[in-house]
């Protein structure tokens, strides 16, 4: 056993860089060492005590048998402790710069195209060689798959992560244990399971490689499309799996892959008989060639910024909860909730239409399975917690059009098929994006109730803390957005939160330091004056009492008027500070007091002009109480924040010369700091929250996406920031074109469905004119950007003799402008501060003096390398490397992209909100404002479009596998074909769905119809589960407490003396014999009362029936009972006599007594006429004799015959038939 006290401590040797990636156990750092500089990969795991089984087993792998040119390095494992968090132990690897095969092929794949064979075939024989250094040492790797093959950029191919590695030894060559990635198991460890018999070897390696083979052609594992448990029971029942599309490769690839998933793995190659299979072979002596040839895929991946880093959500099983809500609210619903249901349709009936629906406050209406929402302008009272009941897995059409049956859907579609969300609200700014995605917070937060009741108010205290520091008053809008937000929700696989992570984008930093007319600045500025004031604490953080600020100072000079006499600020400053202590900040919020306030006095530094001895221009501070004050609370010098804004420094030839900087570059400087410090703690701020509410990292889940950026800008003087705004807004609405238009008719062409095809606007020239290289408007600003001498009116110059589109022009009247013709209309750009605002440039001197602050906060903020998205990048240590110079716009592209592809992972819901005026004013809805949204936001080529197509298509396969449930038992493995998707469709009783020639079209609402038959399916057997668990649940617990208490027994009968516990049981035994003869007792006691009661009762009732009937009797007695017997002797000529009973049936067996009819004893009766012996009627001594039987036994008695007649039973009494005696003759 290792002992953490015997390793080293990591801090003297590395220091941590930055994230690269999750392994099994911890998360994964690229380090660099302090000595030589070198570059490494550390596996941290935290918090840790001690070292247990399987880190030791990974240590013990690594240190022995990482010498090997095809598994990773180690360098070492060394224990970081720590009190208070339980330490931290690091494995530090070689690193790996090329990332995983996942990583490539993904990005290969998002851009059209896929690994050569020849690659792949490098790839695995690197991987076999690898696995057979492993194999040869007794290791079994039990995760072979794509993200544990890792690239480096020279194109070597490395084995890693071997935490659940298996030790073989020469006494136990096989094991048993089910452990690994779902989809890449062989179906002999998942055998072990359930069967515990069973066990298996090392080509279970080989499987998993197969699989990874099939990963690299196809980019993901067949049956990634299902749920890891069910794929878990398909795997072992399925056929081997093989290539999506195998006529697209070879032949030896094929044959390949079918090798290695030979299920039989007694009769499975093993990894050196593969290593001369055919496919693999063509890699041998080619390894330079071919690992040059990665080398360049790798590099080219990196340059495009396409690397992705894929963490394979791997789900446990979910389940699936329908809960019947009691509706007490009195809703109705409306055909025309829906425009695809109107009759006529064009833009007066819809216009008219949602005009009808706002007057009546029924704001939302659906376009199929789109979402539109008119901006009431007050509060209504729809979104109570009855509400959100109302919209809990129910049918969209049940109850009427809101934003919560949007944010449901979402939700259960998430739930049901285990795949990502992505909930897209797009519209103009004031249109009610923000407050939309409050609500669908709200709504998921309660679909997803959680068992942690404080993290559910931590995510509801996310947007409202974000947005004080990303939105502020527009001249449209008084709470604009001014940066892009993307919200993931995080569930569990069975749906419940557990977690969330926030994204943000393009925040207009340049509002720090100026506004237009009529705006403001950042509402959190606003905010924290007001809070401040009201618990005087203004001299604490040196802010002015009378004048405001410069930074949030306006032409109508009601700042602080607005400050002292406002609720509403004041309100504000406290429901933020609870924000902070509800999501978990703690002394950290005391230093963005400070870092805010400091902002707002370095705003009021000024700068002065004065003449040096070399009349060259200088600047100076005349103020010096602002710049103090700023100074004190940065925790710097006065005296360094004054030469880093007055001067700078410029190395030359191994010199350094110091230059002075004039009044304009003094002031560019103090607002670039301003800048630099408000983006990074905002950006700081986003970052805290997500590790606050970082989900726990063992539970992979889904995400549910909110986007909510800001809306489409045109204003009286548009500038850099509307049009990255707007060019923002073409995107969205391009990819939504893309998804609700182009990709559908696309595939009615490619399937042969018969559908009209709907005309629609199509912005890709547009997004061409402003994106495309090297002669796009962003790429022509860039590159005049990194011109000295460019100025503003080059740039413009630039655009008109380049940008040759209809989409562009360039007013005569106005020098500095150009215009552009959205998807949502034309817009006039101001081109004055264009360059200064792309390059964002910030002094390194102004870098160096905030470095040196004796704020940890201040300091962690300018020691983070930024990523090219403009965001921090969270470390612990500081001594980093200066991040890659981008400007703005690259930046911002940057984003775009990051935004995209978080956005193309889900499956998209669209809001569209319509603002109904521009005065917002209530209950006002222009005509004309409106018509105008939405024509270029195309509804009513959306209303075409979902009325005629088919909003849905999906694969037979996925259909079938996904439905099966609903036309064929549990059990059954129905054939993914055309035929069983149709049972399934008519078994639902579906119409006007279209097959194609791979897939079935159906309309939006045709698969909610089949989501909710299945979610009562799967509620229905969620019954019969709790059920059965319940009842197995009570016999476990049954037989555990019998077992319990015999082991009680044992024990106490070990500890008493023989003759006590011999007296208890004989006490015992006597105790219970003595209860059952008191019982027997009794109810012998009870049944004899009983019965002479009811025996009188009889012989009175007899006694009087006989008298009305003139029939003499007489009584059969047993010991038992009595019976009245009553008879009539009949003389016939030459016939025996016979004696006829009145209907009884005999109760109780007959047994040998004496008994009595009148004074005759058993064997005799004596009646006038007939004195013939009655004995073997009645039963004497023995059984009837043979005379008696028969003709010739009535002969030799004479001709006579007696019989009784037993009613009730043909056949005589049963008690009799099979008594101690003879039943009597019947009458024959």
């Amino acid at each position: 056993m290792i002992g953490l006290e015997s390793l080293a401590d990591p801090s003297g040797d590395w220091d941590i860089a930055e994230t690269i990636g999750k392994g099994t156990y911890g998360k994964v750092y690229r380090v660099n060492n302090r000595k030589d500089g070198s570059q490494a990969a550390v596996k941290v795991l935290d918090p840790i005590n001690d070292v247990d089984e399987e880190i030791e087993a990974e240590y013990n792998i690594l240190r022995t048998l990482s010498n090997h040119p095809n598994v990773v390095k180690f360098y070492g494992m060394f224990y970081k402790s720590d009190d208070l968090s339980g330490g931290q132990l690091w494995l530090v690897l070689e690193l790996c710069n090329g990332g995983s095969v996942t990583d490539l092929i993904k990005g290969l794949l998002m851009r059209g195209q896929r690994l050569l064979e020849s690659v792949i075939a490098y790839i695995l024989y690197g991987a076999l060689l690898g696995l057979q250094h492993l194999h040869n040492n007794r290791i079994i790797h039990r995760d072979v798959k794509g993200n544990n093959i890792l690239l480096t950029t020279e194109g070597g191919v490395k084995l890693v992560d071997f935490g659940v590695s298996a030790q073989l030894t020469s006494a136990r060559l096989r094991r048993n244990t089910s452990v690994g990635t779902p989809f890449w198991m062989a179906p002999e460890v998942i055998a072990c399971e359930q069967q515990y018999d069973s066990t298996y070897d090392a080509r279970c390696d080989v499987w998993s490689l197969g699989i990874t083979a099939i990963e690299l052609a196809d980019g993901d594992p067949p049956l990634s499309e299902m749920h890891p448990v069910k794929a878990l029971f398909k795997i072992p029942r399925n056929p081997s799996p093989t290539l999506r599309n195998p006529e697209e490769w070879c032949r030896s690839f094929s044959h390949f892959i079918a090798q290695c998933l030979i299920k039989d793995f007694e009769t499975r190659p093993s990894v050196t008989h593969l290593l001369e299979h055919p496919f693999i072979k063509q890699a041998h002596g080619k390894e330079m060639a071919l690992g040059q040839q990665l080398s360049t895929l790798i590099c080219e991946q990196q340059d495009l910024g396409c690397k992705l880093k894929t963490n394979r959500r791997s789900n446990s099983s979910h389940r699936h909860e329908r809960i019947n809500t009691r509706k007490t609210l009195i809703i109705e619903t409306s055909p025309d909730d829906d425009l695809v249901n109107l009759e006529f349709l064009d833009e007066e009936t819809i216009i008219k239409h949602l005009s009808k629906r706002y007057d009546e406050l029924q704001i939302y209406t659906y376009v199929g399975d789109i979402l539109i929402a008119l901006n009431p302008f007050q509060t209504l009272s729809i979104y109570s917690p009855q509400f959100s009941k109302l919209y809990h897995g129910v049918k969209r059409a049940d109850n009427p059009p809101h934003i919560f049956a949007t944010a449901d859907a979402a939700y259960q579609g998430m739930v049901t098929f285990c795949k990502d969300q992505c909930i897209i609200i797009s519209g103009e700014s004031g249109a009610g994006k923000t407050e939309s995605a409050h609500l669908i917070v709200q709504h998921l937060t309660f679909l997803g109730k959680a068992n942690n009741r404080t993290l559910r108010e931590k995510i509801l205290q996310v947007n409202p803390l974000v947005e004080a520091f990303g939105n502020a008053c527009t001249a449209i809008n008084d709470n604009s957005s001014r940066f892009g937000k993307y919200l993931e929700m995080k569930f569990t696989p069975t749906g419940a939160v557990m977690g969330a992570k926030i994204s943000e984008y393009l925040l207009e930093k340049s509002r720090v330091i100026k506004q237009a007319t009529g705006e403001k600045n950042f509402h959190i500025f606003y905010y924290i004056y007001a809070g401040l004031y009201h618990q005087e604490k203004l001299k604490k953080y040196r802010l002015p009492d009378k004048k405001p600020p410069r930074y949030i100072e306006n032409q109508h000079g009601k700042v602080m008027q607005d400050i002292v006499s406002s609720k509403l600020y004041k309100e504000q400053f406290d429901a933020i500070q609870d924000c902070f202590r509800i999501i978990g900040f703690t002394d950290e919020v005391n230093s963005v007091y400070r870092i805010l306030c400091a902002i707002l006095n370095t705003g009021n530094i000024e700068f002065t002009a004065i003449t040096s001895q070399h009349q060259t221009d200088k600047s100076e501070v005349p103020n010096v109480e602002a710049l103090e004050n700023a100074a004190a609370l940065l925790c710097i010098g006065p005296e360094e924040l004054t030469e880093a804004l007055t001067s700078h420094c410029v190395v030359t030839r191994g010199e350094t010369i110091i230059r002075t900087n004039t009044v304009d570059k003094a002031t560019d400087v103090r607002d670039a700091m301003s800048k630099a410090l408000y983006g990074r703690l905002f950006s700081w701020i986003v970052n805290r929250i997500n590790a606050l509410l970082q989900p726990d990292m063992n539970i992979c889940g889904m995400n549910v996406g909110i986007l909510d950026i800001f809306g489409f800008e045109n204003f009286k003087k548009n500038s850099f920031e509307q049009l990255c705004i707007n060019i923002a807004n073409e995107q969205i609405q391009f990819y939504f074109n893309q998804h609700i238009f182009a990709l559908e008719q696309m595939e009615y062409q490619s399937e042969g469905v018969d559908a009209s095809l709907v005309e629609y606007e199509d912005n890709r020239p547009i997004l061409d004119m402003f994106l495309q290289k090297p002669m796009g408007l962003l790429s022509l600003l860039d590159e005049e950007s990194r011109f000295p001498q460019a100025t503003d009116q080059t740039l413009v110059d630039k655009f008109e003799d380049n940008l040759r589109y209809k989409y562009f022009w360039r007013p005569k009247r106005f020098e500095l402008c150009f215009g552009i013709q959205h998807y949502a209309g034309k817009v006039l750009y101001n081109v004055k501060g264009f360059l200064e605002k792309n390059r964002d440039t910030l002094p390194a001197d102004i870098v160096v003096v905030l470095r040196t602050s004796e704020n940890k906060l201040l300091q962690q903020l300018f020691s983070s390398p930024l990523t090219k998205t403009g965001r921090i990048i969270p470390v612990i240590f500081f001594a980093l490397p200066a991040s890659p110079c981008f400007v703005s716009s690259l930046r911002w592209q940057y984003s775009l992209m990051d935004l995209l592809s978080k956005m193309v992972v889900g499956q998209p819901h669209f809001v569209r909100c319509i603002k109904p005026n521009d005065d917002r004013q209530a209950l006002r809805f222009f005509k004309e404002r409106v018509m105008v949204q939405l024509r270029y936001t195309g509804i009513l080529e959306t209303v075409n479009i979902r009325r005629q197509g088919y909003s849905h298509r999906i694969l037979f396969e996925e259909f079938v596998n996904r439905y099966y449930y609903l036309a064929f038992r549990a059990h059954q493995m129905p054939d993914t074909s055309k035929e069983n998707a149709v049972a399934i469709l008519e078994r639902a009783k579906l119409e006007n769905w279209v097959l194609g020639k791979t897939k079935v079209f159906l309309k939006y609402y045709h698969v909610e119809q089949l989501n909710l038959l299945l979610r009562e399916l799967i509620a229905r057997v969620m019954v019969m589960q709790a059920y059965t668990k319940g009842w197995l649940g009570a016999r476990r617990y049954r037989r555990e407490k019998e077992k319990r208490n015999r082991g009680a027994i044992v024990i106490q009968s070990g500890s008493h003396p023989p003759g006590l516990i011999w007296r208890t049981i004989l006490h015992k035994r006597d105790s219970l014999i003595s209860s059952l003869f008191l019982s027997v007792a009794w109810r012998g006691h009870t049944t004899r009362q009983n019965f002479k009661r009811t025996r009188k009762e009889r012989e009175d009732a007899a006694v009087l029936k006989a008298r009305e009937g003139g029939y003499p009797f007489c009584f059969l007695t047993t010991s038992s009972v009595k019976f009245p017997v009553y008879y009539t002797a009949l003389t016939y000529q030459k016939q025996d006599a016979f004696l006829y009973c009145q209907p009884f049936h005999l109760k109780c067996k007959l047994i040998r007594t004496q008994c009595a009819l009148t004074k005759i004893k058993v064997g005799t009766l004596t009646f006038a006429g007939l004195p013939h012996s009655f004995e073997p009627l009645i039963g004497g001594q023995g059984k009837v004799p043979r005379e008696g039987r028969g003709e010739e036994g009535q002969r030799r008695a004479g001709g006579r015959r007696l019989g009784i007649v037993l009613c009730g039973s043909p056949k005589g009494c049963p008690h009799l038939a099979h008594g101690a005696y003879q039943s009597p003759a019947h009458l024959v």
